[in-house]
């Protein structure tokens, strides 16, 4: 039994920054009604030609992740990839980055669907890979592209002014020392509540695609992402806090051994209610939704670059990786770093 370690890291945003007061022109909507309620004050989004997709981004945090490494693309023995906004409905994003990092081995590629707790589930899968000895060296993607699926107008303006595009990437390791590496993850899901944070169309459970395209009713909003906002933020600090204590009991460890908590940045009012809620100081917590806004399956990994990148994590910490999100689907990661 072997444990995983995270050995290179990277991440990658589009150029364009669309602020608060860039979205007021486009909707009804201002700079403090945003950053009141979501704390976000700007974040990436892509612009038409410049060439960015899901796994364009994808590829240019992995090529980071993997040289930061120090292995080169043909070590790497399987990749996981990690999104709700795949660049085709199918073949998934995985094959798309073998192909584009030019790998001349044909290394298996999973696609996960788990969105905002996407990469906290791919993490655990790459972990159980390496764990058992199938393979040494993994590739993990957290890749979003919301801005070019989202309703940018006044009807859309409580979902669509949440979201920014954005990609990070981890490089997972074998490690033979097993008080290093992840030491645990812990997943769950709710489906019971799986609309109230979902995007319906075009989904082939209740219609025919064929109708959809006939029908192209301009008034559909089944084509955007729908959020009931209350609902989904009382079960977030509930799920957020009941997985944190779950992964600490697992290692026997208490608040206090944590050294850095890196929460999925789905807005900065939940995370600060967590942190309160354990007592963190600011020092203990690291967020970028105020940057970024919510990057969705790419919000740990950018965070969590950007917090080592930073000197905020250093060898020996307890870092803690924690997500929640549409399913609902939430996990955390316990990690001696």
């Amino acid at each position: 039994m072997y444990h995983s370690k995270i050995t290179g890291l990277g991440y990658y945003v589009p150029d364009n920054v669309v602020t608060n007061d860039d979205l007021s022109k486009i909707m009804e909507t201002n700079d403090e009604w945003i950053q009141e309620r979501t704390g976000i004050k700007e974040r990436r989004h892509v612009v038409k030609g410049d060439g960015d997709t899901t796994t364009t981004m994808g590829v240019k945090a992995a090529k980071i992740a993997i040289e930061r490494s120090g292995l080169d693309k043909e070590d790497i023995d399987f990749i996981v990839f990690a999104t709700l906004s795949p660049d085709y409905y199918f073949p998934g994003p995985g094959v798309l980055v073998q192909r584009d990092l030019g790998m001349k081995r044909t290394v298996g590629a999973l696609d996960v669907r788990n969105q905002c707790s996407g990469f906290i589930y791919a993490l655990s899968v790459a972990d159980q890979f390496i764990k058992t000895g199938m393979y040494k060296n993994i590739l993990i993607i957290g890749s979003e592209l919301h801005s070019t699926g989202l309703d940018m107008t006044t009807r859309g303006r409580g979902v669509s002014v949440i979201f920014g595009d954005g990609a990070g990437a981890a490089v997972l390791s074998r490690e033979e020392d097993l008080t290093k590496g992840i030491l645990s993850t812990h997943l769950h899901s709710e489906g019971q509540h799986a609309e109230e944070l979902s995007l319906i169309a075009p989904g082939m459970g209740k219609r025919w695609v064929t109708d959809i395209i006939a029908d192209a009713d301009p008034n559909d909003e089944s084509y955007y992402p729908y959020m009931n906002g209350q609902f989904v933020f009382k079960n977030a600090v509930v799920r957020f806090s009941e997985v944190i204590n779950e992964g600490l009991k697992a290692n026997n460890l208490q608040v206090s051994d944590i050294d850095m908590l890196i929460p999925h940045q789905a807005n900065l009012r939940i995370s600060q209610f967590i942190q309160q809620k354990f007592g963190l100081s600011d020092d203990q917590v690291y967020n970028n939704i105020m940057k970024y806004g919510n990057t969705t399956a790419a919000s740990v990994p950018i965070a969590l670059t950007e917090a080592w990148e930073q000197g905020k994590i250093k060898e020996g910490d307890t870092v803690v990786l924690a997500a929640f999100g549409s399913g609902f689907t939430w996990g955390s990661a316990i990690i001696k770093w």
